[in-house]
């Protein structure tokens, strides 16, 4: 099977790894996406799809959604670095399609792959900018402001990364991205269409007034 691989990863003198070593994996929605075990041996590269990876409580049942990996993204970096188990649970939001490799192959790219690298340590900064914001939202922030600062990152044509990430979404979803629940997300939804900022159609969440949705942000 052809697959499409980031520019850089072709452009590797360590090519013949990713076409001896890569496996094309399928997962179908709401599948679980591998285990915490299967990630200690695998790393893995979205293709295609969207993957939600959170924590449950187990004690209260109640999720929080850490990120949401998109097209380009790989997985899990922290096992990469630190060899130990993550326990993040990670489930297919679309149809999604993945391309795998074993853990100790990248690692090997780490050490003697400058072109991997270049991809590797941007992405890592990035991520840890995203767990930053996020632990900042959770706690200085109410739950309609971290949910207007979600759409608007969303729906922000400047980041085609993070565009159209709530396509389709359920609002039990969106609200353990923002750390909430579902009836306290619709509250908040509501006030915003009534406030005539934002409309929903068919799940989709749409800025109707960018500059007014701002302005309610408190100036950081």
């Amino acid at each position: 099977m052809q697959v499409e691989y980031p520019i850089d990863i072709v452009q590797s003198k360590f090519h013949q790894d990713v076409e001896s070593y890569g496996r094309v994996l399928f997962f179908s929605k709401d599948e679980m996406v591998l285990t915490p075990q299967e990630l200690t041996k695998k790393f893995f590269f979205v293709l295609e799809g969207r993957i939600k990876v959170s924590q449950v409580n187990l004690k209260n049942a109640k999720e929080q959604i850490i990120t949401i990996l998109t097209n380009g993204d790989m997985y899990d970096v922290v096992t990469l670095l630190d060899g130990k188990l993550h326990e993040n649970l990670l489930y297919a939001l679309d149809e999604v399609k993945i391309v795998c490799f074993p853990i100790e192959i990248v690692r090997k790219w780490m050490q003697e792959d400058q072109n991997f690298n270049k991809i590797l340590f941007p992405y890592v900064s990035n991520q840890l900018r995203e767990r930053e914001e996020l632990a900042l939202d959770l706690s200085l922030y109410s739950v309609s402001e971290r949910l207007i600062k979600l759409i608007s990152k969303t729906t922000n044509h400047e980041n085609p990364s993070k565009r159209n990430l709530l396509q389709n979404l359920s609002h039990e979803v969106i609200a353990s991205i923002i750390g909430t629940v579902r009836k306290v997300l619709n509250r908040h939804i509501q006030q915003l269409k009534d406030d005539d900022m934002i409309t929903v159609k068919r799940k989709n969440i749409e800025i109707k007034d960018a500059q007014k949705l701002l302005d309610s942000l408190p100036l950081s």
